[in-house]
């Protein structure tokens, strides 16, 4: 039992310090969501899941040895979130509202993707060290965690002084947190660096 236990704290302090960012972008697309009604709630929730699964599902595969992870090539998924903030800045709606940065489950999966790639790093190594149980109790808990995070992103996102907060700076801070986010990784992840050597 006390294995048990160390097993899930350990899953969800890691869940936790890999995932901390994705309560912001979250909480940032269920504002979206009740101010332009995209992305709907439910998609919010399926495309975090299906992003956060494909994740965990690389580094598995990874960490059983079928699968070399491209470091730093994916620092190159920064891109998405600075895509999707640009256009959401150039095509912003007059309206006071938050814009939908991203409008559906796959969009929702693709920043989730983009902005965790960098988590690979992180579970390769713990997933190499695990057995199949205790693997198993980290996948529930990862399970768990996503239902927890997008919970908190919903009751924020549904607070007044947020949501009044996003709807007075929320048409240009929202795409200048998805633009940041992409910057961050691009410029961490080691990609440009690693591309200027290759062209130069």
């Amino acid at each position: 039992m006390t294995d048990l236990l160390a097993s899930a704290a350990g899953a969800a302090l890691v869940f936790a310090a890999t995932n901390l960012d994705d309560v912001v972008v979250l909480t940032m697309l269920f504002v979206a969501a009740r101010g332009t009604g995209r992305p709907r709630p439910r998609d919010i929730v399926a495309g975090q899941y299906l992003g956060i699964g494909a994740l965990v599902g690389a580094a598995v595969v990874a960490a059983a040895g079928l699968l070399v992870v491209p470091d730093p090539w994916t620092g190159l998924l920064g891109l998405l979130p600075i895509a999707l903030g640009v256009r959401a800045l150039v095509a912003r709606a007059t309206d006071d509202g938050p814009p939908a940065v991203v409008g559906s489950l796959l969009g929702v999966a693709g920043v989730t993707i983009a902005n965790g790639a960098d988590n690979i790093a992180v579970y390769v190594p713990v997933f190499r060290t695990l057995d199949p149980a205790t693997g198993l109790v980290w996948l529930l808990v990862f399970a768990a965690l996503v239902a927890v995070w997008c919970a908190v992103a919903a009751l924020l996102g549904g607070h007044p002084r947020v949501v009044g907060l996003l709807g007075r700076v929320g048409h240009w801070l929202v795409p200048a947190v998805f633009i940041a986010i992409g910057a961050t990784i691009l410029l961490t992840s080691g990609v440009v660096p690693h591309l200027a050597a290759r062209l130069g």
